[in-house]
C-alpha cells in the first residue's frame, strides 16, 4: 500500500513574462514561484513560492518505518487524495492493546499526512484503533498535534521517535483517566443533536437509523455509533470523513467531562 504513496515529484521553476508600454516583452526567468509536479502522470499539482521546501511522502515513510517498526507498528491505510496532492498514512500498534470492557479493545494509531499544495505541512495524529472491528476510525488527539510547514528554515523529521514513545505513554493514560468517564455519564437529548450536527446533511439518515438501531446510552455509546458510522458507511476516500474522524472523540471527550462535572456540582 505504501507504494501508493511513493509516486515521483519534482519542483519545475514558474517563467514569466513581462510586457513593457511599448509591447515589448521581456522574459523573466525568477518569479519567485515554482510547480510540484508529479512525474508519473505530469499532473501539476501546486504553484508555491520559492520558500517551499518539497518534502516528499517517501522521505517521510523512510524516516517513520524504522521507527514504527521498533514499536512493532503495522500499516493500516494509505489514502491519496486528488491526484496525489495529499496523503493520508496509519499504522496501530497491536502489541500495546488495551482492553476497556469484557469485548472492546483498543490500540495506539498514528496518522501521518502530508501535502504537496500547501493544505497541509507534516502531520502527525495520535489516536486509537478500534480492533473489535478492524477498521475503526481514529478515536482523537492523545498528544499534542505535531505540525511543521514546509518551509526551508523549519523542516526536520527528527522528532518521530519522541512523538510516537509519547503515544504508547498517553494513549495509555487517556484510556485510564477518560474512557471511564465517557462509559459511566449518561448522555442527554442534547449531546444527540450536537452528534448529528457534525455529520453532513447527506449522512442524516444513516446517522439516524444507528442512533435508533444501537439506542446510545453513555458517551461511550455514543462515540461507538460515530466510529461505526465514519468506519463502515461513509467514503473513505472523503477529505471530510477523516476531519470527522479528527474531531469526534475531542467533541464527545469534553461534552462528557461537562456532563461529569455538572453531576457532581
Amino acid at each position: 500500500m505504501l507504494q501508493n504513496a511513493m509516486f515521483p515529484v519534482k519542483e519545475v521553476p514558474a517563467f514569466g513574462r513581462e510586457v513593457s508600454e511599448k509591447m515589448k516583452i521581456k522574459s523573466i526567468e525568477n518569479t519567485g514561484y515554482k510547480f510540484i509536479v508529479r512525474e508519473d502522470t505530469g499532473d501539476v499539482l501546486s504553484c508555491m513560492t520559492d520558500s517551499y521546501k518539497l518534502v516528499k511522502n517517501e522521505t517521510i515513510i523512510k524516516a517513520a518505518e524504522p521507527i514504527i517498526n521498533k514499536f512493532n507498528g503495522k500499516l493500516k491505510e494509505v489514502r491519496v487524495f486528488g491526484k496525489g496532492n495529499s496523503t493520508h498514512m496509519s499504522w496501530h500498534f497491536p502489541k500495546h492493546m488495551i482492553k476497556i470492557g469484557k469485548q472492546d479493545e483498543l490500540t495506539p494509531e498514528i496518522v501521518v499526512g502530508n501535502s504537496y499544495d500547501g493544505t497541509l505541512g507534516v502531520n502527525i495524529m495520535a489516536g486509537a484503533f478500534r480492533l473489535i472491528c478492524l477498521n475503526g476510525a481514529v478515536i482523537g488527539i492523545v498528544t499534542q498535534k505535531y505540525k511543521n510547514k514546509h518551509i526551508k528554515s523549519n523542516m526536520s523529521l527528527d522528532d518521530f521517535e519522541e512523538i510516537i514513545s509519547e503515544t504508547m505513554d498517553k494513549t495509555k493514560l487517556i484510556f485510564k483517566e477518560e474512557f471511564p468517564i465517557l462509559i459511566d455519564t449518561k448522555i442527554k437529548d442534547r449531546h444527540i443533536v450536537k452528534f448529528l450536527e457534525m455529520f453532513p446533511l447527506q449522512a442524516n439518515g444513516i446517522v439516524t437509523q444507528s442512533l435508533i438501531a444501537s439506542k446510545p446510552k453513555s458517551f461511550w455509546d455514543l462515540f461507538n455509533v460515530g466510529t461505526n458510522v465514519l468506519s463502515h458507511h461513509m467514503n473513505r476516500d472523503a477529505r471530510s470523513t477523516h476531519n470527522i474522524e479528527g474531531r469526534l472523540y475531542p467533541a464527545i471527550n469534553k461534552w462528557a467531562m461537562k456532563e461529569a462535572n455538572l453531576a457532581v456540582a
